[in-house]
């Protein structure tokens, strides 16, 4: 299993990456390649086209509907439904909170009963339900934010005999729900919008770094990858932070840099002590 980084901005676009978007991929024992992408957030949709065409992707799942995780979702709708040169395939599908075809009807201003059924296959998530797509099996689990179903996601792969696992924070605070959709997970995707001592008022809403790294430590994931990163942030502060708390290896999403997710060794110790490895990263 692979996860590139499409955007890893916090709550809007900066300067030098769309806001959340990340492909997943792996490839089953038949030899077919899976993709999946996970949020679609402000500025995405064209990043994601340097990494795959868009009829090749598999499925597109949101973790819930803030514009900087669902937004370029409007783009996709008009490149299905519109292209001149054909739609390829059929409806995408689509995999998120139970209002997602009704939030995208209203930013294109549609109120018709199809709306966008006829560009993507809608399914609600449920807590603890799992979906499988390919060789991935997608469990989503509810935390902490202030919306209306916000999900992290749980995503494990079995190919080959090798049983490996990703876990997306999406956005929320320290919860039971990020703990437990993130136990024992080969790489931990987690959002660290806030900063110690700057939004400590600030509850419900987001994690810190330290806090991002609590999460890790309690679920006892084997590396974090922290993201969600706004403009005003230092990363390096917020690397900082999550370090302190967790002995596990901690590193910064790079935007288009693709980082294998990898089982333990047998001879590994729990926490290892090595660095993620950037397996493949695009100019």
């Amino acid at each position: 299993m692979r996860l590139t980084v499409i955007g890893n901005s916090g709550s809007f676009p900066g300067p030098d990456s769309p806001a959340s978007c990340y492909m997943v991929s792996a490839t089953d024992s038949a030899g077919k390649t899976w993709r999946i992408i996970l949020d679609m957030g402000n500025g995405a949709l064209g990043v994601l086209q340097r990494h795959v065409k868009l009829e090749d992707i598999d499925a597109i799942l949101v973790s819930h509907l803030h514009p900087d995780h669902c937004i370029d979702l409007s783009g996709v709708h008009v490149a299905v439904k519109w292209d001149p040169r054909g739609w390829s395939k059929g409806p995408i599908p689509l995999y998120g909170p139970s209002d997602l075809h009704d939030y995208l009807r209203h930013s294109h201003g549609q109120y018709d009963e199809i709306g966008m059924s006829t560009e993507f296959d809608f399914h609600s998530w449920m807590h603890h339900e799992m979906v499988k797509i390919g060789p991935l099996t997608i469990t989503p689990f509810e935390v902490l934010h202030p919306t209306k179903e916000p999900y992290a996601l749980r995503i494990e792969c079995d190919v080959a005999g090798k049983h490996t696992v990703l876990t997306y924070s999406g956005d929320t605070d320290y919860c039971a729900g990020v703990v437990e959709a993130a136990h024992n997970a080969d790489l931990f995707l987690c959002e660290a919008a806030y900063q110690e001592g700057r939004d400590d008022a600030l509850r419900g809403i987001h994690l810190t770094g330290k806090r991002a790294g609590d999460v890790a430590r309690e679920a006892h994931a084997r590396n974090l990858l922290l993201t969600h990163l706004p403009v005003w942030n230092d990363p390096q502060e917020i690397l900082a932070e999550a370090r302190s708390v967790f002995d596990g290896s901690v590193e910064l999403a790079e935007v288009s840099a693709s980082y294998e997710v990898q089982p333990p060794r047998v001879s590994e110790l729990h926490p290892p002590t090595t660095t993620l490895n950037v397996v493949q990263r695009h100019s």
